[in-house]
């Protein structure tokens, strides 16, 4: 609605106040007209007035937003609202909550919009936001949220589910309990259901992935004594035109030692056209039982490219129950129809099949040849040549792999890690659907850290691939050891010639063209002297591979720098800062290093960049002087605090407000824009690298690596080399290429740790080797990597945002300038 894609022609109102208050004004965030659709007089409870959005399509709808309006005359908003919707424009449903309840909560005030998830979604291309109210005036603005429905189903029948009663156990409901069609004389028919909604069932039935529900809820489930004599379970899947079905996908429970099979068998006949009868000749399918493995599992049914508009499939029972969570469907275009080819005992072979199908002519009967060896001769050309294929593109492939791994031979301990874990492939397709892959991208109420332990059941079983033997082999410890595969003479990975600046943390904060850093004297750093002895030593902070980080006193620090904001206190005592010094062991390269650093730094200039002060580099040991936050790093500071609520202000907790989180993400944003123009990269962007002061103003830095808080942080390679993989792209660990993109990548992960208030590491539930075997699924790209859960804070479209980021392509990300561009309205003036 708010960005236009919902034209005006298609909202229209049962009624409205004024022209200025039509129902095309009823859009979130916009002041269009006199701001808001508004219906016309005072409404009552009795009152169904109604705005109606047409989709044009069948959408897959998740969530709705209302607002409300701020008028002239008085504050004009709905407290209450219910949902109606409609697949066909002409039966009208009413959407109700898994409780059973179809009020939905409306706003509180005239200008904050409520965001409702629908649980469960819909499947629908008509909506109807109707007003629930006491007599007042009622104005509202909306918008929308979902995907478009691309699998076509738009009901199915089924026998309801029952109850399974267990000594011991709670008795598990297995009927489908969000069910939109009619319920009569038992029959489930003419809606849609838990079958489609995207959930997936647990292993053990009894569970649910929902929050309130009872046992089984997740499940639509049947006995074999109340099926009748064949002891099976009939269903039709009714669609909205004709499709060419591959495949049929039935998420099945497999909980044998309760009685639970998959099903043992499967028929499925079809019907072209809905005014058409069934075909007598039906797909069946034999399932293989496995009565080892409890899981619960996805059953691919092959459908042999039938075209149908319908189908119908008779389900045999393998054991007293079967239950279903989920069922999906696949299909390919209609692009031949095979009933114009001349009948089966008359095909054309070889060329005279080319021929037919070019021009529609049969050959004559003059024209087959007679030599009876022709087919056998065909045959062994076709084989002939599939094998050269075979081998010409296992050559290709093969150079592709040896030119990647050869990267990763060479990786050195202050880019990348040295030993990859390469993810062995499962038999499992249970998350190969691109259905459930959809939904569980989509909805929050799916991505919650359950899911992403049963997402990777094989992660733990990754076998580790040897960087030095340049292949996913398996590694043969005899061969080469971490500390060998790191050389102090690797190349430079990033996509330009980058200058590594190592710095006391042992690794980098910035990392920039060789270009900017040339041969390096002392007039190259802009900093001004600061005289040591005015630097009194308060608490360490933390140290790295060359050096510590101090807080310290810097007496006169304002007067040295001839401007009052550098960093005196409100009460004018000396300043704090945070100062970085150079072990008096470290190496020439370290202390090169260290000076670099210094240069690059003292040429920044950016309001979210921490600051360099000073430095102190006439005599060792080498030091430089920066601010020092006094609310301490991101990380901290939000783990420590709650989301804002009435609960939150009458017990006086420290809490932060969503308005606050993006006035932080929009602030990174900005710092990140700064480095980005200037072409340097961070390497490694987090919430411990980010800063704030008194007024919530972060600026970004590099102390995370150095402070022992965060060690857990890092993955540590053969004594103190660590790396930030839970932060970084898959191309960095694997390839070790660092670039803006995979900054871009880090924003995404600290975007997310900001909305989760840093309670949990990103990926908390995988260890360190499986984060490294899931970048490996990124660099495969068959679908089966993980991403991070969609935060319950996090509004849906910064979510979105997220996920751009951690796009597997490099160009499909976004730039700094764009996710600036796109959290800057909540910058704070």
């Amino acid at each position: 609605m708010e960005d236009g894609r919902i034209k005006d022609d298609d909202i229209t109102a049962s009624s409205q106040w004024h022209e200025t208050t039509g129902p095309q004004y009823a859009r979130l965030n916009r002041e269009d007209g006199d701001g808001a659709w508004c219906p016309e007089g005072q409404l009552d409870a009795s009152d169904l007035q109604f705005l109606q959005v047409d989709l044009r399509r069948l959408t897959f709808l998740t969530v709705v937003a209302s607002q409300g309006r701020y008028a002239r005359n008085g504050i004009e908003f709905a407290r209450a609202y219910s949902l109606n919707y409609s697949r066909d424009g002409v039966i009208w449903k009413s959407w109700k909550n898994r409780l059973g309840s179809t009020v939905m909560e409306g706003n509180k005030n005239a200008y904050a919009p409520v965001i409702n998830d629908l649980h469960p979604p819909v499947v629908t291309r008509w909506v109807r936001l109707i007003p629930r109210t006491e007599l007042s005036t009622v104005c509202m603005r909306v918008e929308l949220y979902g995907c478009h429905w691309e699998d076509g189903l738009i009901s199915y029948s089924a026998p309801e589910g029952q109850l399974m009663p267990q000594p011991g156990l709670p008795t598990a409901i297995l009927n489908d309990s969000t069910y939109d069609g009619a319920h009569q004389k038992r029959p489930l028919s003419g809606g849609l259901g838990q079958l489609t909604d995207g959930v997936v069932g647990l292993d053990d039935f009894l569970l649910t992935r929902q929050y309130p529900a009872w046992p089984g809820y997740d499940y639509l489930g049947w006995r074999n004594i109340s099926m009748g004599a064949d002891q099976s379970v009939e269903m039709d899947f009714v669609f909205d035109r004709q499709r060419n079905f591959t495949s049929m996908k039935v998420h099945s429970n497999n909980m044998f030692s309760r009685g639970v099979k998959i099903f043992s068998s499967v028929s499925c006949w079809f019907k072209p056209r809905p005014s058409s009868a069934w075909e007598a000749e039906p797909v069946v399918f034999h399932t293989v039982l496995d009565d080892r493995n409890p899981s619960a599992r996805y059953v691919t049914v092959p459908l042999e490219r039938r075209a149908a508009s319908a189908l119908r499939c008779r389900f045999a029972f393998a054991d007293t129950w079967m239950m279903f969570s989920e069922v999906s469907f696949q299909y390919a275009p209609i692009t031949l129809s095979f009933s114009k080819f001349p009948p089966r005992s008359s095909f054309p072979l070889g060329r005279h099949l080319v021929c037919y199908l070019l021009t529609g002519a049969e050959p004559s009967a003059s024209a087959v040849p007679d030599d009876s060896k022709a087919p056998i001769l065909i045959g062994c050309l076709v084989t002939i040549i599939l094998l050269l294929v075979i081998i010409i593109f296992l050559i290709l492939w093969c150079q592709y792999v040896c030119k990647v791994l050869e990267k990763v031979s060479r990786i050195r301990s202050g880019g990348v890690l040295a030993r990859l874990i390469a993810i062995q492939s499962t038999d499992s397709h249970e998350y190969s659907d691109p259905h459930y892959e959809r939904v569980f991208l989509l909805d929050p109420q799916y991505q919650n850290p359950e899911t992403l332990r049963n997402k990777l059941p094989e992660l733990s079983q990754s076998a580790e691939a040897s960087a030095c033997g340049g292949g996913y082999a398996e590694p043969d410890v005899t061969q080469c050891t971490p500390h060998q595969c790191f050389h102090s003479n690797a190349p430079h990975y990033a996509e330009t010639d980058i200058v590594r600046l190592q710095g006391v943390t042992g690794s980098n904060m910035y990392a920039v063209p060789a270009l900017t850093v040339d041969s390096l004297t002392r007039k190259d750093i802009s900093a001004s002297e600061f005289p040591r002895q005015r630097l009194l030593f308060r608490e360490k902070l933390g140290e790295g591979q060359f050096g510590e980080v101090h807080l310290c006193e810097a007496q006169g620090l304002a007067a040295f720098l001839e401007r009052d904001a550098a960093g005196r206190d409100r009460d004018g005592r000396a300043a704090l800062v945070a100062v970085k010094q150079l072990r008096a062991d470290a190496t020439s390269q370290a202390r090169n290093d260290f000076l670099k650093e210094i240069k690059i730094m003292s040429r920044l200039n950016d309001g979210n960049i921490i600051r360099l002060l000073c430095v102190c580099v006439t005599s060792d040991p080498l030091c430089m002087v920066t601010e020092y936050m006094e609310n301490g790093d991101l990380n901290m500071f939000l783990s420590q605090r709650e989301m804002e609520s009435t609960l939150t202000h009458a017990n006086n907790i420290p809490s932060v407000s969503p308005a606050d989180l993006l006035h932080m993400s929009a602030q990174i944003s900005s710092g990140m824009r700064y480095l980005a123009s200037l072409n340097f990269v961070h390497r490694d962007l987090a919430t411990r690298n980010c800063l704030l002061d008194r007024r919530l103003t972060i600026k970004i830095a590099d102390f995370g690596m150095s402070r022992n808080l965060y060690s857990s942080d890092y993955y540590r390679i053969q004594g103190r080399a660590v790396l930030p993989i839970r932060w970084m792209a898959w191309e960095s660990i694997l390839l070790g290429k660092f670039t803006t993109s995979s900054d871009v990548w880090a924003f995404g992960v600290t975007l997310w740790e900001i909305f989760t208030l840093c309670k949990e590491q990103p990926y908390s539930l995988l260890t360190d080797q499986q984060v490294i075997a899931n970048t490996g699924e990124f660099f495969r790209n068959q679908g089966r990597q993980v991403f991070l859960y969609a935060p319950p804070l996090c509004p849906p479209s910064l979510f979105e945002l997220m996920m751009r980021c951690w796009r597997r392509d490099i160009p499909d990300r976004p730039s700094f300038e764009g996710l600036y561009q796109a959290l800057r309205p909540h910058v704070r003036q």
